[in-house]
């Protein structure tokens, strides 16, 4: 169990070392690409990011995601409170508990870094990690995806992730899951967005998400998103899905 837990820990700074290596050097060659300059594109509702591209050091946000398909036998309630903090500017932590039902399923940690802005300021790019625990199969996996988001006029925005789930370095295994995300935005009002996420992963928990969803800011520091969809897992028929995620910063 102590071996387990080391092999984690080293995982998990050897990524830490790389994410914050990669950022340097992006920050180096890019440095007419300031904070202030990165476009505000919102983050998806499901596949969350660990605060937006370009975060600025300081922020911290408190945040819990539910989503419960509304048909079939096991109706089971997926949430997960999680806690995001950017430590220094474009680099971001994330501790997230998902539960099933009333049980906890997993410890997550994630790790976020913005490469840099371009397209005069239009697009944002950058990569983010996530190490998970499982507690029930005691077994360790990780996922790293690249990310781009775009500005395109006041109104539209998307934001495109793909990566890969279950990283394993051994050519015979049948891992190394395609992790695909793209969402497309709508700022209908200054607090109101509407949104299409769609998710798809490969492999043996393989599954198609299609999310629409709505984005509203309650108070200058509260938000609220929530969406109703659909979800087709592998082997299974397509269900009904609903999800909320409430967002509380500081």
């Amino acid at each position: 169990m102590v071996h387990h837990w080391l092999v984690v820990v080293c995982e998990w700074l050897l990524v830490g070392s790389f994410l914050f290596t990669v950022a340097s050097t992006a920050q180096a060659s890019s440095s007419k690409a300031k904070a202030s300059a990165y476009p505000h594109i919102p983050e998806p509702m499901v596949f969350d990011m660990i605060r937006p591209l370009g975060a600025h050091q300081g922020e911290f946000e408190t945040n819990a995601l539910a989503t419960s398909p509304l048909s079939g036998s096991d109706r089971v309630t997926h949430w997960a409170p999680e806690a995001e903090l950017a430590f220094a500017d474009g680099m971001a932590i994330e501790f997230e508990f998902p539960f099933q039902d009333d049980q906890l399923t997993e410890y997550k940690l994630g790790l976020q870094s913005t490469f840099g802005a371009f397209n005069h300021g239009r697009s944002v790019h950058g990569v983010q990690y996530l190490g998970i625990y499982d507690r029930e199969r005691h077994t360790y996996l990780n996922s790293l995806v690249y990310m781009l988001g775009n500005r395109f006029n006041s109104r539209w925005s998307t934001m495109s992730m793909i990566g890969l789930a279950d990283i394993s370095w051994s050519r015979s295994s049948r891992r190394n899951d395609l992790i695909l995300n793209h969402s497309t935005f709508y700022d209908a009002t200054d607090s109101t967005v509407l949104g299409l996420e769609v998710n798809y992963l490969t492999g043996h928990d393989s599954h198609i998400l299609l999310m629409p969803q709505i984005h509203r800011r309650l108070t200058r520091l509260a938000n609220i998103q929530f969406g109703l969809g659909v979800n087709k897992n592998r082997s299974e028929s397509a269900r009904p899905e609903v999800g909320m995620r409430l967002i509380h910063q500081f």
